[in-house]
């Protein structure tokens, strides 16, 4: 896989995640009239700020030259700001399933 390749799959589907929290921000929103107050969507707000960074990085890193170590670097951030949004939201999820928050 080309270097430049990783980063430019990140940025699409980093702005998916960011889409897909605001969905979850808003869902939360409306059950709450339903189930009381909860603090989801402010922990699902902070996982799109993730990925948001996770967008910024990618995007740099695609901007950037191919193949410098510089670009390398911030790929390599944006990769794991995007697995942090990914394991973030899979934990959110569960605590919300279980009503732990």
């Amino acid at each position: 896989m080309a270097k430049g390749r990783l980063a430019s799959n990140i940025l699409p589907n980093s702005a998916t995640m960011i889409g897909v929290c605001v969905t979850a921000v808003g869902l939360v929103k409306i059950a709450e009239s339903h189930i009381g107050p909860s603090n989801v969507d402010i922990y699902f707000s902070l996982a799109a700020i993730v990925f948001l960074g996770s967008a910024i990085l990618s995007y740099i890193a695609v901007r950037g030259e191919e193949g410098s170590r510089g670009s390398a670097i911030v790929e390599r951030m944006a990769d794991v700001l995007f697995l942090l949004g990914l394991l973030s939201m899979t934990f959110i999820a569960i605590l919300f399933a279980y009503e732990v928050i």
